[in-house]
Formats: C-alpha cells, sequence, structure tokens
C-alpha cells in the first residue's frame, strides 16, 4: 500500500475512495434553496443557479469528502453583475469548521471580475487572497478546481495554480485534515460589500443574474459506512492524495501571482501589526 495511504487510515474511519467521472447534477447533488431559482438540466449535465430581487438560489453535494482533488466548470453572471457573489466551496458544519472558498464577486461591465479565496481551518479564517483572472469567466466555460490532500490544499484556474496552502501544523497552525466537507454553491446578494467595497449597488433591472455549472470531477475520498478505509484500485486513481507542484506548476503559480494578485493577506502588516501568522514566515 502508498505510504500516503497508510498514513491516511487513522484519519479517514467510515469512508472510502471513489472516483467520479463525468458527473451527473441529480445523481451527485441536490438543490437546497432557491424556490425554483436554482435547475438541473439537460438530463443532469447542467445545473443554473439564478439571482432576482427577491432571492438568490444554492446547492450542495450529497456526499461529504476528506480530501480530494475536485473540478467544476463555471460560467460566471455576465455584463453588469455589480454586488452578486457566485460561491464554490468546501465546507464543514459547527462552530471549529473548515472550508476552502472560491468567491466570484460581480463587477461592472468591462470591469474584471474578482475571484476571491480563503481557507478556515478549526473556524479560523482570514486567510484571503485575491486575483483578477487572464481570462473572460463569463464569456464560456472555465474549470475551477481544488485539490485537498494531507500535505495542502491547491486552488486551480483551467489547471494552473493560483494558490497553494501547505499543511503547517509543526509551527502551530490548524490544517483541515480531519472533519469531512460538503461541495456548496450559491449565488446572493452581497451590495453591502462585494463591488468596490459596497459603493456599486446591484442594478436589479438587469436581473435575473444566472450563473452555470457543468462537467463536476472529482477524486475522493467519500464518508461511507461502508467501509473503514480510504483506499483505491490504483496507484494512478490515488495520486493526489500525495500529489504536489512540479517545478512547472511551481513557475505557473509565480506568474499568477506576480500578475494577477491584488490581495495576499500574507503582506498585509497593517492588517497583523503584531506580527504575519506564522504560516506566512514559515519558508517551509
Amino acid at each position: 500500500m502508498d505510504s500516503s495511504l497508510l498514513m491516511l487510515m487513522p484519519l479517514l474511519v467510515l469512508s472510502s475512495l471513489i472516483i467520479s467521472c463525468c458527473g451527473n447534477f441529480h445523481r451527485d447533488f441536490e438543490i437546497t434553496w432557491g424556490n425554483g431559482r436554482a435547475r438541473i438540466l439537460n438530463e443532469g449535465k447542467l445545473l443554473t443557479l439564478s439571482l432576482d430581487k427577491a432571492s438568490g438560489s444554492g446547492f450542495q453535494s450529497k456526499h461529504e469528502y476528506l480530501f480530494g482533488k475536485i473540478d467544476m466548470q463555471l460560467k460566471l453572471v455576465p455584463g453588469n453583475s455589480a454586488g452578486t457573489v457566485t460561491a464554490y466551496y468546501l465546507s464543514s458544519k459547527g462552530s471549529a469548521w473548515d472550508e476552502i472558498d472560491f468567491e466570484f464577486l460581480g463587477n461592472l461591465s468591462g470591469d474584471p471580475y474578482i475571484l476571491h479565496t480563503n481557507v478556515f481551518s478549526h473556524g479560523k479564517g482570514n486567510r484571503e487572497q485575491q486575483f483578477y483572472l487572464w481570462f473572460d469567466p463569463t464569456a464560456d466555460f472555465h474549470t475551477y478546481s481544488i485539490l485537498w490532500n494531507p500535505q495542502r490544499i491547491v486552488f486551480y484556474a483551467d489547471g494552473t495554480p493560483i494558490r497553494e496552502f501547505k499543511n503547517s501544523e509543526p509551527i502551530g497552525v490548524p490544517f483541515p485534515k480531519s472533519q469531512p466537507m460538503r461541495i456548496y454553491s450559491s449565488l446572493w446578494n452581497a451590495d453591502d460589500w462585494a463591488t468596490r467595497g459596497g459603493l456599486v449597488k446591484t442594478d436589479w433591472s438587469k436581473a435575473p443574474f444566472t450563473a452555470s455549472y457543468r462537467n463536476f470531477n472529482a477524486k475522493t475520498c467519500v464518508r461511507s459506512s461502508r467501509s473503514s478505509s480510504c483506499h483505491g484500485s490504483s496507484s494512478s486513481n490515488d495520486a493526489w492524495l500525495s500529489q504536489e507542484l512540479d517545478n512547472a506548476s511551481q513557475e505557473r503559480l509565480r506568474w499568477v501571482q506576480k500578475n494577477y494578485m491584488i490581495y495576499n493577506y500574507c503582506t498585509d502588516t497593517k492588517r497583523f501589526p503584531q506580527g504575519l501568522p506564522p504560516e506566512c514566515r514559515s519558508t517551509s
């Protein structure tokens, strides 16, 4: 058995590895709110969320996951989407929850979307990094991915890594590794803060606003009562459990952070006058 799997065994009680390929939204997700504003179409191949002045909408995965490599294609609200937020994230429950966030902050027509990322562990967040994208996320579908294994969390856009959050438990930083999380997504009105700090409000004459989803694909450990371990049928299936960024991926990560990052909590000395968080100071 792969050494990474042996390390996982104590953490993955009541779990089993599954491969979910070419996902069907009827099978993998359930609509949780929106009173008809969320719809599953095309025999489960497409899901849309809509927002109007009365309500937004949302959905969640039917399964809980403990580690995974998760891909979803999104096409964001086009045109004047100021005030809207499309959230796509993993989260557990409880007061000491874990969470891995993509949030897409709407814009005025012609201005770029802001991609907001965050990582919560044991209820503590404040680890925001924000980016512009090098493509128009409203013109077509683009793939947004999360790699979550015991060593790191990596955020990707179209296969390009944009952020890496490493496991820094040896220096006292909690890391999400023991709480299963569901996938959630929602489209909602946040015009009190989302666009230029709330200066630009939602133009309801443009409603309904719609975001679209397709091609969910996941290699994950799924919480289950049928198994007491997380194991794959082949080494290729479980490679993501120990995946790290190779030299080419590290170079692409540096390119994104140099050219498209617009906020990094790890450089915000005004926000942390007593010193930056330990993971920011770590060279590991």
